[in-house]
């Protein structure tokens, strides 16, 4: 087990690609601190848990909305109090609203950088204070192929996963000399709640499926075992990293 006797959170952990890395983790042999944001998620994400723990494994389910920076304290705290430390953040939650940019709202771009690149900020620095303690650890940026190709009609999402590109580089220089790595992971068209239904319709699918050289749609577990890289003592002289998950879209 790779992963044995490490300690994770995971953000937005009760669904899609979030709920996935957090399985993932916690079949390598991780404790998993499994966060969703609402209360309409709380059922999905104590499924999660009953899952990995149903397999053996240990896991707990925490509401917190990492857009709240008074929130970050608590997911931080829970990790260290059920489970001795903290070794691995992965900062999976994010929100993407369709609008033009035209027609954007304030409102709309307040919200779209505090959870895809406020909160990631924050929850890093919260997180780092906790693994310097217990001599270092790994933060993990999940982001997409839009931090580096712009996406019509959401651009205050691609502009913020292009921050969280920069996030990455940037706290990957400053924390090494604090023993922790921090990386990002950008998949491409992942078949998840988020697109499901604009995907469902067979002209938007086949327009996509023509910019992918594999000729499918991801699945969230293909983003599994590039988490578990990241997390895990294999990666110990990677930082600073993107990896693109995306079938080949960006060799267009």
């Amino acid at each position: 087990m790779r992963l044995k006797d490490r300690v994770a959170i995971v953000t937005g952990a009760s669904r899609g690609i979030g709920r996935a890395i957090a399985a993932g983790l916690a079949r390598e042999g991780a404790a998993v601190i499994v966060n969703n944001s609402n209360p309409s998620s709380d059922g999905l994400a104590e499924e999660v848990v009953r899952t990995i723990c149903g397999a053996g494994g240990r896991a707990a389910p925490l509401r917190a909305d990492v857009a709240d920076l008074a929130e970050h304290h608590r997911l931080v705290a829970a990790a260290v109090t059920q489970f001795g430390r903290l070794d691995i953040l992965v900062n999976n939650a994010g929100v993407e609203f369709r609008e033009p940019f035209l027609r954007t709202r304030p409102e709309t771009w307040d919200r779209t950088l505090a959870v895809n690149l406020k909160g990631p900020y924050f929850l890093s620095q919260k997180a780092a204070e906790a693994m310097m303690g217990s001599g270092g650890g790994k933060i993990i940026n999940i982001s997409t192929v839009h931090d580096h190709h712009p996406l019509r009609d959401r651009s205050a999402y691609a502009i913020s996963k292009g921050g969280l590109m920069m996030l990455t580089k940037s706290l990957a220089f400053e924390l090494a000399e604090h023993g922790i790595l921090v990386n990002a992971i950008s998949p491409g068209a992942i078949l998840t709640d988020m697109n499901r239904e604009a995907l469902s319709v067979p002209e938007n699918l086949n327009r996509c499926l023509g910019k992918i050289p594999l000729k499918r749609l991801g699945a969230a577990d293909d983003i599994v075992g590039a988490a578990v890289f990241l997390a895990s003592s294999e990666s110990d002289y990677v930082t600073g990293a993107t990896l693109y998950i995306d079938g080949g879209m960006l060799l267009y």
